[in-house]
């Protein structure tokens, strides 16, 4: 489980407890040592979250407290309702789905006036219906790109002239007006963008690869003259 999973699940279960919650139960239900609970209830307590109690006695919020799980302030909030709206209209189905899950937990435990604040943001993306999103074809080389699998496409080049490669996809950018796809090119033996719109159909082979130093994310994203914090989460 991630740090940030458990963090927000160990806020989660101590909110409404009107009594203490033992670590040693924390450390059981999250499947980590004592110590590890320790550390975390510790690193919330620094980070501003009003727990309350100590090791061998138990923790429960502070009385009164209602908080955003992470903290979230009201800037951030409103930018992640934004990026919301941003992958609702350009990120595919399966992001915009899971995108406004994420969202409804968030705003789920948000005190009043900070869950207004979320809904008085100005800035909107509406999603259209004849955008290459609704196609389904983010959703399908998303998967392929996670997978790790081999795509053999069909594709047409911006003079219109058609080829068949087989590539090994590594990732897709959005640049605000149109999507790439980024791949090691079998044929060209080298580094290539796609773009989805020209791509008039595609398949796995059956084979996945796997990335190397010179073949993989960080190699293409050097090669395309990215930025170093462009993997950053």
């Amino acid at each position: 489980m991630r740090r940030a999973d458990r963090l927000f699940l160990i806020i989660h279960a101590l909110r409404g407890r009107r009594t203490a919650l033992p670590a040693r139960r924390l450390a059981e239900t999250l499947g980590v040592s004592l110590r590890t609970v320790y550390r975390d209830v510790a690193d919330l307590q620094l980070s501003g979250v009003p727990i309350e109690g100590e090791a061998g006695i138990g923790y429960v919020l502070r009385k009164g407290a209602d908080i955003p799980p992470l903290m979230f302030n009201a800037d951030e909030l409103e930018a992640l309702v934004v990026g919301t709206r941003f992958v609702r209209a350009f990120g595919g189905q399966r992001l915009t789905r899971n995108a406004a899950a994420a969202l409804l937990k968030i705003e789920a435990v948000l005190p009043p006036e900070l869950r207004a604040r979320t809904q008085r943001s100005r800035i909107f993306a509406p999603p259209r219906e004849d955008r290459i999103e609704a196609t389904g074809i983010i959703d399908r080389l998303h998967e392929a790109v996670i997978a790790g699998y081999v795509l053999e496409l069909a594709y047409s080049d911006k003079t219109g002239s058609a080829s068949t490669r087989e590539v090994e996809p590594l990732c897709l950018a959005f640049w605000g007006g149109a999507w790439t796809l980024g791949a090691w090119c079998r044929m060209r033996r080298d580094f290539r963008n796609f773009r989805p719109d020209r791509i008039a159909s595609f398949e796995p082979t059956g084979e996945r690869f796997a990335e190397t130093p010179e073949r993989g994310l960080a190699a293409y994203l050097r090669a395309v003259g990215a930025g170093p914090d462009a993997m950053d989460s």
